[in-house]
C-alpha cells in the first residue's frame, strides 16, 4: 500500500507497533509523540501524510486540541484523521466524529482491523480528492465540454453512492432511489431540468457521512441502541465535510447535512425550522424516509402502502414540508401497483 500515514501517540510502545504494522505493509510511516510536535511537524512538511493516526489521550495537547489545531492548517485540514483511543464509551466517539475524525480504533490494535480501516478511509479520501479536482478542471473547459463533463460527474457521484450503499448492507440502492424520488418531487414542484438534475446528485449523495461510521453501528441487527443512535447522528456533520472541498458545486453539502432536519425544528444536526432549511433538504427528508419506510431492514419487511401513505400524511408540516409532502402523498395515490418501492 503506497500510504504516507503520520502517528500521533505519546506511548512509545503504540508509535512501535504502529510503525511494525504499517511499514510491513510496505507504508511510509512518521512517528510524532506530542501533538504539539504533529503541528510543527505539518507546518514545516511540504508535502501532506494520505492519513493521520491520532492519539485521543496525550499530555499538555490531547487528541481534540489536536485535531483542532491541524484543522487551522490549510493544507493539513483535508487530511482524514482516525482517533487511537483505549476508551470505550459512546461520548469520546461522538466527540470525535463531531470534530470531523473519520474513524475511531481501539488500542491495543487488531493489525488487520487497522490495516482495512486505513485502507477503506485513505481510499474515500482520494476518490473525494480526484472528484473535486475532476470537478475543477473540467468546469475550466470550454462550453463544448459542458455535457462530458456532467456525465464524468454523475458517474463519479453513481459510483461514490454505490460505496456508500455498500457499505450497509440492509439499504441496497438507498441513494440512488432517494435520488430519484427527489428529482420526481422537484419536478412535480415546477423546479427547472438543471434544477433537477442538481436535486438528483445531491440527493445521490445525502447519507456519503455514513462512511465514517463504524461498520458495526452501520450493519446491526436491529434497532439501534441510545449510545449508537448518538454515533450515527454524528453522519450529517461527517458528509459536510466529505463534500465541502467541491467548491465548484457546493449546493452539494445542503444534502449531506441537512436531510435529518425537520420542519417543526425538532431535527438534527443544527435544529432548523421550516423555510430555513435549505429547500433541497427539504426536497430529500420526504423522499429518504419514503425510502425507509418501503425498503427492507434487519427487523421488519417493506411497510404496506397504505401505512406509509398514513406517516407521510401524519408527518405533513411536522416533520416534513406540507408542499413536498403534499407532492409524495399524490405519487403515492397515483401508485395503484405499489411499484415505488425496493425491490
Amino acid at each position: 500500500m503506497n500510504y504516507w500515514i503520520l502517528v500521533i501517540d505519546d506511548d512509545a510502545a503504540n508509535l512501535k507497533m504502529a510503525n511494525n504494522i504499517l511499514s510491513a505493509e510496505g507504508m511510509r510511516v512518521s512517528c510524532v509523540k506530542s501533538g504539539e510536535a504533529a503541528v510543527k511537524f505539518l507546518q514545516s512538511s511540504i508535502a501532506v501524510p494520505d492519513l493521520i493516526l491520532l492519539d485521543v489521550h496525550m499530555p499538555v495537547m490531547d487528541g481534540f486540541q489536536t485535531l483542532a489545531e491541524i484543522n487551522k492548517i490549510a493544507d493539513a485540514s483535508v487530511i482524514p484523521v482516525i482517533f487511537l483511543t483505549a476508551d470505550d464509551d459512546s461520548d469520546t466517539e461522538t466527540r470525535g466524529l463531531k470534530a470531523g475524525a473519520m474513524d475511531f480504533i481501539k488500542k491495543p490494535f487488531n493489525p488487520e482491523v487497522l490495516l482495512l480501516r486505513i485502507k477503506h478511509i485513505v481510499e474515500l479520501s482520494r476518490l473525494q480528492a480526484d472528484l473535486a479536482f475532476e470537478v475543477e478542471q473540467k468546469t475550466l473547459e470550454l462550453t463544448a465540454q459542458n455535457i462530458k463533463l456532467e456525465k464524468i460527474s454523475m458517474q463519479i457521484c453513481m459510483a461514490l453512492s454505490g460505496a456508500i450503499d455498500a457499505k450497509d448492507k440492509y439499504t441496497n440502492g438507498h441513494s440512488a432511489r432517494v435520488a430519484d424520488y427527489s428529482r420526481m418531487i422537484a419536478a412535480r414542484a415546477g423546479f427547472s431540468r438543471e434544477e433537477q438534475d442538481n436535486i438528483y446528485m445531491i440527493g445521490l449523495l445525502h447519507d456519503v457521512g455514513k462512511i465514517g461510521i463504524p461498520d458495526a453501528i452501520i450493519n446491526k441487527p436491529g434497532k439501534l441502541d441510545p449510545e449508537e443512535r448518538a454515533v450515527i447522528m454524528a453522519h450529517p456533520v461527517m458528509g459536510e465535510k466529505i463534500l465541502k472541498l467541491i467548491e465548484e458545486f457546493p449546493r452539494l453539502v445542503t444534502g449531506a447535512r441537512f436531510h435529518h432536519e425537520r420542519y417543526d425544528g425538532r431535527g438534527y444536526p443544527d435544529g432548523l425550522a421550516g423555510e430555513n432549511i435549505p429547500i433541497e433538504a427539504r426536497i430529500i427528508a420526504v423522499a429518504d424516509a419514503y425510502d425507509a419506510m418501503t425498503s427492507r431492514r434487519s427487523y421488519r419487511d417493506v411497510l404496506p402502502q397504505d401505512q406509509v401513505r398514513q406517516e407521510v400524511a401524519e408527518g405533513r408540516g411536522v416533520q416534513f414540508d406540507p408542499k413536498f409532502a403534499d407532492i409524495m402523498l399524490d405519487m403515492i395515490d397515483e401508485d395503484k401497483d405499489y411499484h415505488m418501492r425496493e425491490k
